[in-house]
């Protein structure tokens, strides 16, 4: 498995504007995953003074099960990139583990193809989402009754397309590590 964090003081080689561009790189990262932490604790929050309405009213408040589709869509977007860094996806171990003892080159070459079909897949899912944010800002579309409660869709929208494009761009720059990887086992 390929390790893409830093130790504790250590700075990544190309000096100090390398290393302000990780740091900065890594707190947005980490920025989205917490963004998404909060989400979760308003949809927790959502969901329970739904369960109060049902109970006192009985009925539900207007917006909740829309409001909570699309919320739970932008948790997971914008806590990808931070499992991505985080070696989190799931892979068939068993034959990394052996491949990575036996052969480290071709080890990092299998990760740099699994990283690249991440980049290239993740990639198509932002481009997808810019025409459906471009289609929801034009339409003005909404969730919601009309007189009773609506709110715009471009919002949720425009945090799907960042939390998707910024794991776009943590799936590149790991399989960028993983080919600097390989090269330097075959210098090896």
């Amino acid at each position: 498995m390929l390790d893409n964090r830093e130790a504790p003081g250590a700075r990544p080689q190309g000096g100090h504007r390398t290393g302000l561009v990780h740091r900065v790189w890594r707190r947005a990262v980490d920025g989205l995953a917490a963004v998404g932490t909060l989400l979760i604790v308003v949809l927790m929050l959502l969901i329970c003074a739904d369960i109060v309405a049902r109970n006192l009213l009985g009925s539900s408040l207007p917006l909740i099960s829309e409001l909570g589709a699309l919320t739970l869509v932008v948790i997971v977007y914008l806590q990808l990139a931070a499992t991505v860094r985080a070696d989190r996806l799931p892979r068939t171990e068993i034959l990394f583990a052996l491949l990575q003892d036996a052969r480290p080159r071709a080890a990092a070459l299998l990760a740099a193809c699994f990283d690249l079909a991440g980049t290239v897949l993740v990639g198509l899912i932002a481009w997808s989402t810019v025409r459906i944010l471009e289609k929801d800002l034009a339409s003005h579309e909404f969730i919601g009754v009309p007189g009773i409660a609506t709110l715009p869709t471009w919002p949720f929208r425009a945090l799907i397309l960042v939390g998707v494009t910024v794991a776009a761009v943590e799936f590149l720059l790991r399989t960028l590590s993983a080919l600097r990887a390989a090269a330097s086992e075959e210098r090896t």
